[in-house]
């Protein structure tokens, strides 16, 4: 603390970090003059979070101003073709005879002239999935209807039947029945459409999509006059499995048909092009147990002729996103890339899409830093979008593009750094610095990774190190986390090591493909040998190291616990720990089938290592996790007391400890909840690390 008894930084004190606003989400007028986002903070009773819209001035000459402040909150905020903006919130609706008990998500409209916000479209079940046209008053929204409903009228008398005889049951005919943290059913997501009125009444929502989960967890995109719809339509596979395809339906009848349907790869994040005339969206190839995904750019012709064709094919990088230009020679991509997340420029040979030339690919950001939210200027001039990394939480940039494309021929381009805008939320000071640091392992390749160091470690003050495994697998650590936030433990006096081993994003084809099926190999060597590495520094303690990870990363933290001694302590959340047990009992088992074979199962489970592990162990799981059910986190501390090289001693004391959030899931999301999480985390650190005893608060 200072002399003030103020902690120097946000980091230092676990209450002013919960309390730091979080920015998510960018929306660009039709005509390019507003931009608005939306600022997450902190609740009155501090047990959740809370939403507003901002507007922030994408010339960054104005400073951003908040546009709506209700107890509810607010979120999905998206422009109207008239340059209204819409958004949902659960906020009471003035106009309603009497107040819902528990109200549901409504949609709103707040005027481009300014005045008050009114509401202009509700649903029993609420509303989300907000799209709007950008030259049509055509706007398409989600909500969840129950099966036998015809509509929303039904879907109303149904759901009271429910409430008034308590029934919770639900009767499932298809998988999967839980997704990440939340029990599927018993209604599924439609998707209704609208035209916008230009007086004050309520829109008449049109449903466009019938009975099904074809819409779990879709995507969609409406076309700038606002009659089609592009949307992620689910399909069911083989053996309990499901796949991703892209479907087409007219807005006006409500006629669908398929666009693409690929048998061997799925198909999402669909974007529509200006003229209307084709689409863009990302594949990502069904996985086998020997071969990683592959995950390209496809074109495809909205009315359905021609096959998809693979854009920049020969291009190593996964690509997460398209925009197009406004012209639709190109498209601005999105894809990891060397612990970063920049901007691409596609461009079409002078034939434009579907010419069947060749395509170029360039970087258009300079900044260490992951982009995200692209909005492209109406004149293709400016780019716009959320710039975030481990020196930075989510702000709002702009990136001219105009400049870019004149600063030479395609191919031939230097990266420009984006522009910072006068944004909602300034950036928290940080209590250290952060750099880069690699080596090259016994196969040749590279692994890279970032070091957060805490202020004032030296050669005569050298920092205990944390190694902080990431999830996904599938991943990498390019960009801020409130929930895995490192500058938390560098406050702390730790040095924080990031790595992106094996199966990392951002490296290539080959570099995932190297720790495919065989997670404990290629990614263990890769960490420990970044840990090497990062220990020859001067200024870092390698007598005093941990190691933790969540998810996949807890997988990780338990393999590393049964194949090394070298850490002090290990503390591991949301782990894998019995694959056996594990792949039929995730939310999502087909995946497991595709991707790991029994034997590869076998051989890298960590739990056949238990009786190695002589690390003191925090394990940490919640009771709602559906991605890793909490049988894992179970099974791991009981044979942890019983079968580990550190078992608990005949009076039932143990050095290792289990954290476990009843009401929590995958993430633990709740404040309150977030904090005991850092608190008991940083506490078994001390003990175990720094040889320092951190009391608890006394409610746990």
């Amino acid at each position: 603390m200072t002399q003030d008894n103020v902690a120097p930084t946000p980091f230092h004190d676990l209450d002013r970090y919960v309390e730091l606003p979080r920015v998510g989400g960018l929306s660009l007028s039709p005509d390019g003059t507003r931009l608005v986002t939306t600022v997450q903070t902190l609740d009155a009773k501090r047990t959740g979070w809370t939403t507003a819209v901002w507007e922030v001035d994408p010339t960054g000459t104005a400073p951003a101003r908040r546009l709506t402040r209700s107890r509810k909150g607010e979120s999905s905020a998206v422009f109207a073709a008239s340059g209204d903006v819409l958004f949902t919130s659960a906020r009471p609706d003035p106009e309603a005879e009497k107040d819902d008990e528990e109200p549901k998500a409504a949609l709103w409209l707040l005027p481009a002239g300014g005045g008050e916000a009114r509401v202009v479209a509700t649903a029993p079940g609420g509303l989300g999935g907000v799209l709007a046209a950008r030259a049509a008053d055509v706007v398409s929204v989600s909500a969840p209807v129950l099966p036998r409903a015809a509509g929303l009228t039904e879907d109303e008398e149904l759901r009271k039947q429910r409430t008034d005889r308590k029934i919770s049951a639900i009767l499932h005919s298809g998988y999967p029945v839980r997704h990440w943290d939340h029990d599927l059913g018993p209604d599924e997501d439609r998707r209704f459409v609208a035209h916008l009125a230009a007086d004050e009444a309520r829109l008449e929502l049109r449903q466009v999509t019938g009975a099904g989960r074809q819409l779990f967890e879709h995507g969609a995109d409406l076309s700038s006059d606002g009659g089609t719809l592009v949307t992620t339509w689910a399909v069911a596979d083989p053996g309990a499995a499901q796949r991703s395809t892209l479907a087409v339906v007219d807005t006006a009848s409500g006629e669908r048909r398929a666009l693409v349907d690929d048998p061997d790869a799925d198909a999402f994040a669909p974007a529509v092009s200006p003229d209307g005339q084709w689409v863009a969206f990302v594949s990502e190839s069904v996985t086998t147990p020997e071969d990683a995904p592959v995950v390209r750019l496809g074109l495809v012709r909205l009315d359905g002729s021609g096959e998809p064709e693979v854009l920049a094919d020969d291009w190593d990088r996964w690509p997460t996103s398209a925009t197009w230009l406004p012209d639709g020679s190109g498209l601005v991509v999105t894809a990891d890339e060397d612990g970063r997340g920049p901007l691409f420029l596609l461009t079409f040979g002078a034939g434009g899409p579907g010419a069947g030339e060749p395509v170029t690919v360039e970087r258009v950001t300079a900044d260490d830093a992951a982009l995200s939210d692209v909005r492209v200027a109406p004149d293709g001039s400016a780019l716009y979008a959320l710039r975030t990394s481990y020196a930075a939480p989510s702000e709002p940039v702009r990136v001219d593009l105009a400049a870019f494309v004149a600063s030479g021929a395609a191919g031939e381009r230097a990266p420009v750094a984006a522009a910072a805008l006068r944004g909602p939320v300034p950036a928290p000071a940080l209590p250290g610095t952060l750099t880069e640091v690699e080596t090259t392992v016994a196969d040749g390749s590279r692994v890279r990774a970032w070091l957060a160091l805490p202020d004032g470690a030296a050669a005569d003050a050298p920092a205990p190190l944390l190694l902080w495994i990431h999830g996904g697998p599938l991943g990498s650590w390019n960009a801020w986390s409130w929930r895995w936030n490192p500058w938390l433990m560098v406050a702390r006096g730790y040095a924080v090591l990031l790595p992106d081993p094996a199966l990392s994003t951002g490296y290539g084809q080959r570099f995932v493909q190297r720790g495919w099926g065989t997670w404990g190999d290629a990614t263990f060597t890769d960490l420990m040998a970044i840990t090497d590495a990062v220990e020859a520094l001067p200024e870092v303690d390698a007598t005093r190291t941990a190691a933790m990870g969540g998810s996949f990363g807890g997988y990780m933290a338990n393999w590393v616990a049964g194949h090394t001694d070298r850490f002090r302590a290990i503390v591991t959340h949301a782990s894998l720990w019995a694959l056996d047990q594990f792949g039929p009992t995730t939310d999502h088992g087909y995946y497991w089938k595709r991707e790991m074979t029994p034997e590869m199962a076998e051989a890298y489970s960590p739990h056949r290592f238990v009786a190695d592990i002589r690390t003191p162990m925090l394990v940490v799981h919640g009771d709602k996790d559906y991605r890793v059910p909490i049988g894992e986190g179970l099974r791991l501390w009981q044979e942890l007391l019983t079968e580990s090289g550190l078992p608990a001693a005949d009076d039932g004391s143990t050095v290792h400890r289990f954290l476990y959030f009843p009401d929590e899931g995958h993430w633990v999301l709740a404040p309150q909840h977030a904090k005991v999480w850092y608190q008991a985390v940083l506490a078994y650190l001390a003990e175990h690390v720094l040889d320092a005893e951190q009391e608890l608060p006394d409610y746990l």
